[in-house]
């Protein structure tokens, strides 16, 4: 049982990190994909820190969602 939650977990923090990168980076995808063209972006400052305000924002949500459950 524990490792289906782990597995739904990770899930879940693969779903919040692709959505960041969809939204506030412009990514398709954040497979490798073995080209320069598809693999490397030219990002802005602005959207780094606006990806980066999300995941902390979505980590903290997820510790929080975790404490009101305990």
């Amino acid at each position: 049982m524990n490792d289906k939650r782990i597995t739904q977990h990770d899930s879940r923090r693969h779903r919040a990190i692709v959505e960041v990168a969809a939204q506030h980076l412009n990514l398709d995808t954040l497979d490798e994909r073995g080209s320069d063209r598809l693999d490397f972006h030219d990002v802005s400052v602005g959207s780094i820190r606006a990806a980066l305000e999300a995941a902390y924002t979505a980590g903290a949500a997820s510790i929080a969602a975790k404490a009101v459950r305990a």
